[in-house]
């Protein structure tokens, strides 16, 4: 009996060395078998679940690529929507275990988290039918602020909100200051600075001027609003643009980079016109210091901003190991500090200028550390940054304006205030490109693609009324309510009328030729706001790994984000 029952293990053994058999080792473990039982039987009722078990076909319907969002593992839109609700939970979660109470309802990180996701999702839903993202932020800011049981935003406490978008503003700048190639400008036509000196300055005269007759503004509060509302939006116009020259569009005249280039210092000379402007504003005492308190403001602002650059090109050292992120750390501090310190001081009028002329000083030296177009990695970072605060930027923005307190006389004036300014803009950007090479229908473009406003007018727009109410003037408070609701009214008109012109306009009188011919040209327009991605081999043949491989870690995992400013 003994040698049978040996005779059949054996027979067992040699079956299962075959691997004909199904019966198991008896050496193997029973958890083990257990365990592989059960992936087994969870993989076999996976399987009608998976992606891989069903291919999407080249020509799938509506209703199959819809399917297919559903299948997992969690992967496209489907896979977007499922990472920010497992993200804002997370998140919600850890506030609510750290500060308790400000995470409730009613607190300001939980008003603060609603507003945030509630304006990312409308920017990405609006995003879907190719507008400008911001549109869709300012709106759900609009309705988080204004519509009952909802209004989560009149949770936030003013000074967290202004704080807030003080932070914003300083992210525009940095960006702003980055993005200023000096070789570029350099190389800038003489067409280049008309289109961005004439229109600019045309549009923030006669503003100012019709804001002073038609709604009874103060002349230094006047020209202080057609700075805000007279800067042109490159979030609105480089991704439109950039679509065109895709397409061959305007390439054969560099149209594009023509824009894109001006756009840039038009945005600059904006910024620091409202920065005199303001601190003029603002001034108290006699008239010759209320007149020499902007530009000396200014003066002192441009000098930080050399002396910040000029510290950052040698700390940190070269030589550290996390070059990137100390720089962009260090340059983020001290833009903070010019904006926050500088209201600390009572010099308001200086921080933006010093915010702006910071990363400028400082890019002047970090640009020979690169090869010729390659853009600099802390824009990247600066990036990074500006896709968490611009949904809040835009949605405090739009919880600001207070629907139940508007005048329909006084929106009805401002709209008509500023379509004044924007038909002499319109008009004299026309006959800023007159004598050149351009056509008929080309000059008829120009003035389109001059037209969309948002993001400096998002930035700047509430910083007259929040120090409106630090001084506690109920006159000035007033004032400031009017700026940011005209601020608020012409991103509304321009920037999808903008958005929606270069896209249709552009192929009707922009010429379309050969991209094969023609890609220089349009790298050429990339290029000029820092579209050219960084060349690793390049950059690996330069010696600058260090930098590079800290570059790679921090952005290649989907840093890119909403494009915006």
């Amino acid at each position: 009996m003994t040698k049978v029952m040996a005779s059949q293990k054996i027979e067992v053994e040699m079956s299962d060395r075959a691997g004909g058999d199904t019966v198991a080792n008896e050496d193997q473990p029973a958890h083990a078998q257990c365990c592989a039982g059960l992936c087994a039987c969870f993989q076999s009722c996976m399987r009608p679940c998976l992606a891989e078990s069903h291919p999407l076909p080249e020509k799938a319907g509506c209703g199959r690529r819809l399917l297919d969002n559903f299948l997992c593992p969690p992967h496209s839109r489907a896979g977007a929507v499922l990472f920010v609700v497992i993200f804002g939970a997370a998140g919600w979660a850890t506030l609510l275990s750290m500060t308790g109470e400000e995470a409730l309802p009613g607190g300001n990180l939980f008003s603060l988290a609603v507003l945030f996701m509630g304006c990312w999702c409308g920017g990405y839903l609006v995003d879907l039918v190719h507008l400008p993202p911001l549109l869709g932020m300012l709106v759900v800011g609009a309705v988080l602020g204004n519509v009952p049981h909802i209004d989560f935003a009149r949770d936030i406490h003013p000074s967290w909100s202004t704080s807030c978008r003080q932070i914003a503003l300083a992210i525009i700048l940095i960006r702003a200051g980055l993005g200023l190639d000096p070789q570029a400008l350099r190389r800038l036509s003489f067409v280049v600075i008309r289109l961005a000196f004439l229109p600019c300055l045309t549009e923030t005269i006669v503003s100012g001027i019709a804001c002073h007759v038609i709604l009874g503004f103060p002349w230094s509060w006047g020209l202080m609003l057609g700075f805000v509302v007279a800067a042109v939006s490159p979030a609105v116009v480089v991704p439109c643009l950039l679509g065109l020259s895709d397409k061959g569009y305007g390439l054969d005249k560099g149209i594009p980079t023509l824009v894109i280039a001006a756009a840039s210092v038009d945005d600059v000379l904006a910024i620091t016109g409202f920065g005199i402007l303001y601190g003029i504003s603002f001034s108290s005492g006699n008239i010759a210091w209320t007149l020499a308190k902007g530009p000396l403001e200014a003066l002192m602002g441009v000098a930080a901003g050399i002396v910040g650059g000029i510290v950052i090109w040698y700390i940190p050292q070269k030589k550290s190991g996390h070059l990137l992120l100390f720089r962009s750390s260090l340059l983020l501090c001290l833009a903070l500090l010019a904006i926050f310190g500088s209201n600390k001081i009572d010099c308001s009028g200086a921080g933006p200028l010093a915010a702006l002329t910071l990363p400028f000083v400082a890019a002047l030296r970090w640009r020979s550390e690169f090869p010729e177009g390659v853009k600099n990695p802390v824009e990247d970072v600066i990036a990074v940054l500006w896709m968490i605060f611009q949904p809040l930027l835009f949605g405090l923005i739009g919880a600001e304006v207070k629907i139940s307190s508007l005048n329909g006389s006084t929106v009805g004036l401002g709209i008509a205030a500023l379509s004044i300014g924007l038909a002499f803009r319109c008009f004299v950007a026309f006959l800023a490109v007159l004598g050149t090479d351009l056509s008929l229908k080309e000059r008829l473009f120009i003035p389109i693609a001059w037209l969309p406003k948002a993001t400096v007018q998002a930035a700047i727009g509430a910083v007259a009324l929040d120090k409106a109410k630090d001084v506690g003037d109920p006159d000035l408070i007033e004032l400031g309510e009017k700026v940011l609701m005209l601020a608020v009214l012409v991103i509304l008109l321009t920037a999808p009328l903008g958005a929606i012109g270069i896209t249709l306009a552009g192929p009707k009188l922009l010429k379309r030729c050969n991209q094969s011919v023609n890609g220089e040209q349009a790298v050429e327009a990339k290029n000029s706001r820092g579209g050219v991605q960084r060349d690793a081999e390049r950059a690996e043949e330069d010696g600058d790994r260090p930098l590079q491989n800290e570059h790679d870690e921090l952005i290649s995992k989907g840093s890119k984000g909403i494009v915006v400013a």
